[in-house]
């Protein structure tokens, strides 16, 4: 199976969300409930061995609920 275009950057964005996440203190329950979208979802998000690709609009609320600029949700060290 070929690998899935931008699978590395997805998985990334969702580690980056779960770091801000658990520096808020919210957990994947709370915090999905904050965006009004159900648990599982949210956690195919964070998950590192999940492809879950998210439109511009959840990232952009995600990062106004952590209050960050969503670029930073985009870069990578």
């Amino acid at each position: 199976m070929a690998k899935k275009e931008y699978e590395d950057t997805f998985r990334k964005v969702g580690l980056k969300i779960a770091y801000y996440r658990r520096v808020r203190g919210y957990t994947q329950e709370t915090f999905s409930e904050k965006l009004g979208v159900s648990v599982s979802y949210y956690s195919q998000i964070e998950a590192a061995g999940c492809y879950k690709p998210i439109s511009l609009r959840t990232l952009i609320k995600i990062a106004d609920e952590l209050e960050v600029e969503p670029y930073k949700l985009l870069m990578f060290d």
